[in-house]
């Protein structure tokens, strides 16, 4: 275990492993050198056993995937930075996309997203989240899995259609609201939403492996084209980072973290979040440390995260800020005002001149006290500072093992095929019903007379109305035994 060598000021400023789990900010104005600091701690993180998992937003991130380039100017950063046994490398990584173009697919079941995740990617206003909790709640009781979207546009049409008896039991249902909602399911699918919904679902273990090297795997979520639908890309990690809550066991205060995860653009999270949703997003900030999961926020400006968050991120990384407009004067104040203050700097002021490369940084240190803010030149990353190309990427992922479990869909029996076969059995049963009532009072419909058991013994025995073939033969035999004893008595008595 060795701890993460941020940069240098006046002193080395390094992050501590056993508080990595205490959560971070990564914060600047774009081009300021926020995507290097990303490298710096997924690379510290990843050489001291713990996994990653971030998003690629820009494709610049991929370079972790290959070494850097040998230069004089960066072997000088590392001499003035003081950097041991640097050499440049690649990190083990492992690709994941949701369109399952640039990575292996990630998906996830409808049931498993749930219907207040669904509710927020598809804009749904109150009366339509109600209607949407009732068709989960519908699914759940009838023992009906809900696995795509189709599943979900079939309990929606079942809801419609029954929803005399289903009001009466669950709540009100508008058919107004199911087709608003049905419209909305259309609209995410038309961005590419439904590759993210299916089987097989993504399990938590498999983006918290080692390399066989002892290093932990950074995880890679391609988002490139994930970031042009900001709902579903911050409802999708809104959704793991809660997985990763409800899921992991409790284990306290660890050496250091089991997993860290990286929120890129965090901004996208809590703009119009709902209250109820971001109350949820504190706890889980406020909780998940203990089972050993450090969050790491980036954004542009530090006020992009609510307060109550914000109060809980112990590691900073603040990259400079432009004081051009009224609100990035106020980012400034934020920034300033959430560090430590050093009687050498004046905060508010160096974050406006601060050089790409170069950031203010305060990490947690003994006793999880946060140290004074120091002025950091950022160490070089090991890896390639920008992105990797197409066969790169390509020889990466046939290295991967995970491509066996998640590149091939799987489509199992679920409630769109549960809900087809019912209608199926009702219309059926309703065109032989009208079959029978159609036909004649003496005949009845040639498949029922060839299936239905008793034709054969009506045929042999008779009914009510006509002989059996055996009713027959047997009067005909007792009237020949009668003749033959009535002419034998005659002829007895003739004699």
């Amino acid at each position: 275990m060795s701890d993460i060598l941020i940069g240098k000021g006046d002193i080395q400023v390094s992050l501590l492993a056993k508080y990595g789990n205490r959560h971070g900010l990564v914060a600047g104005a774009t081009g300021t050198g926020k995507s290097v600091s990303l490298m710096v701690l997924a690379e510290g993180f990843s050489r001291m056993g713990v996994p990653v998992f971030m998003a690629d937003v820009k494709g610049d991130i991929a370079g972790l995937a290959a070494a850097g380039t040998p230069s004089e100017k960066l072997q000088e950063r590392v001499t003035r930075i003081g950097i041991e046994g640097y050499s440049n490398e690649a990190s083990p990584v492992t690709f994941w996309d949701l369109y399952g173009k640039k990575g292996h697919p990630v998906r996830t079941t409808v049931s498993e997203f749930g219907p207040n995740l669904f509710s927020r990617v598809l804009e749904l206003n109150e009366t339509q989240s109600g209607v949407l909790d009732i068709a989960f709640k519908l699914a759940d009781d009838q023992g009906l899995l809900l696995l795509d979207l189709e599943d979900l546009r079939a309990i929606l049409t079942h809801v419609a259609e029954n929803k005399t008896a289903i009001s009466s039991q669950y709540g009100l249902v508008s058919p107004t609201s199911v087709a608003a909602i049905q419209r909305a399911l259309l609209r995410l699918e038309q961005q590419g939403g439904e590759h993210f919904f299916g089987e097989p679902a993504l399990q938590l273990s498999d983006i918290m492996q080692r390399h066989p090297s002892g290093r932990g795997m950074i995880n890679l979520l391609t988002a490139d084209q994930l970031i042009l639908q900001p709902r579903l890309y911050s409802s999708f990690l809104l959704w793991l980072l809660s997985e990763l809550f409800e899921t992991l066991p409790e284990v306290g205060d660890l050496e250091q973290p089991k997993l860290v995860f990286f929120f890129d653009e965090a901004h996208l999270l809590f703009d119009d979040i709902q209250p109820a949703l971001l109350q949820r997003v504190e706890q889980v900030v406020r909780l998940i440390r203990s089972k050993g999961v450090g969050v790491y926020f980036c954004s542009q400006n530090p006020d992009d995260i609510p307060d109550n968050v914000l109060g809980q991120l112990g590691n900073r990384i603040q990259h400079a800020l432009r004081a051009y407009t009224p609100r990035d004067q106020k980012a400034v104040r934020t920034a300033a005002e959430t560090f430590v203050p050093n009687p050498k700097i004046d905060v508010a002021k160096v974050i406006s001149e601060l050089a790409v490369g170069e950031a203010l940084v305060s990490t947690l240190q003994e006793k999880g006290i946060p140290m004074p803010v120091e002025r950091t030149i950022i160490c070089p990353p090991r890896c390639r500072m920008g992105s990797i190309t197409d066969a790169e990427r390509q020889a990466v992922l046939a290295q991967s093992l995970l491509g066996m479990k998640y590149d091939q869909g799987i489509n199992r029996e679920s409630a769109y095929e549960v809900l087809n076969k019912r209608v199926q059995v009702a219309a059926s049963a309703a065109a032989e019903q009208n079959e029978v009532k159609s036909a004649p009072a003496n005949e009845k419909p040639e498949k029922e007379q060839k299936e239905e058991p008793g034709f054969l013994k009506e045929l042999l025995f008779g009914n009510g109305r006509r002989q059996g073939v055996i009713e027959t033969e047997a009067k005909y035999q007792a009237r020949k035994f009668l003749r033959g004893m009535l002419g034998s008595l005659l002829g007895r008595r003739r004699r």
